[in-house]
């Protein structure tokens, strides 16, 4: 699929929401792992919260760009989107699976995997009242596609026409196949919206309103402040409470506080490290909740197979035999991530922890012998560099506890240094090849192991000689290339069946934990903290917290 780099870069390697600020750690900072509570809050007869109007207060210090849809691409703006909408698809809380909401059920897919069929729910209206049919939902699309916001490619690279069939059918043809479209048709942007309120134009974007079909209904747009309010003719079950107000704070530090005096009833995006900790002895003590769910962002390590030395297999392996997972989690993390042994994250069935089974963790003397066959010693060590933006403590401190590793452990044989560079500009060279190794996370568009792949080691020209010259493992900095490796996601793309699909990802994780192009590190976890009193917090595989739900 071709993307949209610099929008996908600056969303993914922007939105560091859970770990920023670890200036005050020290680098050998050692505290023991939280246990995982229930993803979801205990019933609680106690109240410690905010006035008792029915309506929920939600703080935050994500402050949206944007609440159109067919614009919205950041984390803030689509968490809004999100609570106000219907897609056709979404996910229930806790499961990568989609499920129809807008539409009635999953697609009809034809045989050569091309056209999908969708039939869509009667009886829904917008919030200024216009029905709800095929033929809006076809404008929806279509104005997500041709209005060419930052997300626009997630469609347009793939949707070659989008039509109303009947008054309650819609039919999407493909360019190509694609098993995980329906997943695509789940994203925030791609909702429905009012005909009404909304035209079709390149950049005929509309920032401060929202008119869907959802729950909500946007009755004040601020810059500090939302105000959310239940859409009394939504077809679907009712939100629980009365109505939202969103609170944005204007740093971690007036977050917490507004948390902990108990002006907000539920905290969510972005408290640092240290404060979600202390927020966390907070609840074990019974001052308040604290909510965990397993995050969809994950940070990998990537190698760059055109630079040396790391142009030999074996020193990208000892590099990967260095990695100590749960020291990171530990010393960098705060126990506050999963160590990571695959591309493809635990959230999906067909991730397996490969990297762990034959790599580990801090296997030094495994890592010298790979040095050793290679060619280096203390006299003549492999030399490379370590970057990352200048934005990310956690990468910071994370480069820095590698290189100390290396230093203590493999007896000079591998010399790592760590060089930092402006995030625009990291943003920007990493594409021309300019970093040996880099220090990066991601953010899915979309729930499917596929996201996790193809953007990563699908080349469209290169060769094993020269490396990737255009393509996904191009714009990520690895260069990887593999004709073995583009046949496999194209045929992944196309498998209909989930037990044969499931397959072909095993040998896509088996192919790279021999080629490592890239070493997984950790993935995510999201921390949300409610009051007393609050019940039903819930998060959507998508980190979106879901508002309807949250009652008191």
């Amino acid at each position: 699929m071709v993307i949209t780099w610099v929008y996908r870069s600056m969303r993914r390697w922007g939105r560091i929401a859970k770990f920023l600020s670890l200036f005050s750690l020290c680098l050998l900072l050692a505290v023991s792992c939280t246990p995982s509570p229930q993803p979801t809050t205990p019933n609680s007869s106690a109240v410690n919260t905010p006035a008792g109007d029915g309506r929920i207060t939600i703080g935050t210090t994500s402050k949206p760009r944007t609440l159109d849809p067919a614009d919205a691409y950041e984390l803030a703006s689509l968490g809004l989107v999100f609570n106000m909408s219907d897609r056709l698809y979404t996910y229930e809380p806790g499961s990568t699976e989609i499920k129809p909401q807008l539409a009635t059920a999953l697609p009809k897919v034809s045989a050569d995997g091309l056209t999908y069929t969708i039939p869509l729910r009667q009886g829904v209206v917008f919030h200024d009242d216009t029905p709800f049919n095929a033929k809006a939902m076809e404008f929806s699309i279509q104005r997500f596609i041709d209005n060419k916001g930052k997300p626009s490619f997630l469609l347009s690279d793939t949707v070659d026409s989008v039509k109303a069939t009947g008054d309650y059918e819609l039919t999407i043809k493909l360019k190509k196949p694609f098993a995980a479209f329906p997943s695509l048709l789940a994203f925030s942007g791609v909702c429905a919206v009012s005909p009404k309120a909304y035209e079709i134009g390149a950049g005929k974007f509309q920032p401060n309103i929202f008119v869907g079909t959802g729950p909500y209904k946007l009755a004040q747009y601020g810059t500090d402040s939302l105000r959310f309010d239940v859409f009394d003719k939504y077809w679907g079950e009712k939100p629980a409470n009365k109505g939202i107000n969103v609170q944005i704070q204007t740093s971690p530090v007036n977050l917490f506080n507004a948390f902990k005096t108990g002006a907000v009833d539920v905290a969510y995006l972005s408290l640092q490290p240290d404060q979600i900790r202390s927020l966390e002895a907070g609840a074990k003590n019974g001052n308040w909740q604290a909510i965990t769910a397993q995050g969809s962002v994950v940070s990998y390590m990537v190698l760059n197979r055109n630079q040396k030395p790391l142009d030999q297999p074996e020193v990208r392996s000892a590099i990967a035999s260095l990695i100590d997972r749960p020291l990171l989690n530990e010393r960098v993390l705060l126990g506050q991530a999963d160590p990571l042994y695959s591309m493809i994250p635990t959230t999906f069935n067909v991730s397996q922890p490969l990297f762990k089974d034959k790599y580990g963790d801090g296997k030094f003397e495994e890592a010298k012998k790979l040095l050793t066959t290679a060619g280096f010693s203390q006299q003549n060590p492999a030399k490379v560099q370590i970057w990352y933006p200048a934005s990310s403590p956690t990468r910071s401190l994370a480069a820095q506890t590698l290189k100390s590793l290396a230093d203590t452990k493999l007896d000079g044989i591998l010399q790592l240094e760590v060089k930092t560079v402006e995030g625009a500009t990291f943003f920007k060279e990493i594409s021309k090849g300019l970093y040996p190794v880099a220090l990066l996370d991601w953010y899915p568009d979309f729930l499917d192991p596929d996201n996790y792949v193809q953007p990563f080691l699908a080349c469209e020209k290169g060769s094993e000689t020269k490396g990737c010259e255009d393509g996904g493992s191009q714009t990520q900095g690895s260069f990887y290339y593999s004709e073995t490796m583009n046949k496999l996601i194209a045929q992944q793309r196309k498998e209909q069946n989930p037990e044969a699909r499931k397959k072909i990802f095993t040998d896509i994780q088996n192919q790279v934990l021999n080629d490592v192009p890239y070493i997984p590190l950790w993935q995510n976890k999201d921390y949300v903290f409610a009051q007393k009193g609050v019940r039903d917090v819930k998060l959507d595989p998508t980190q979106n917290l879901i508002y309807k739900t949250i009652k008191k």
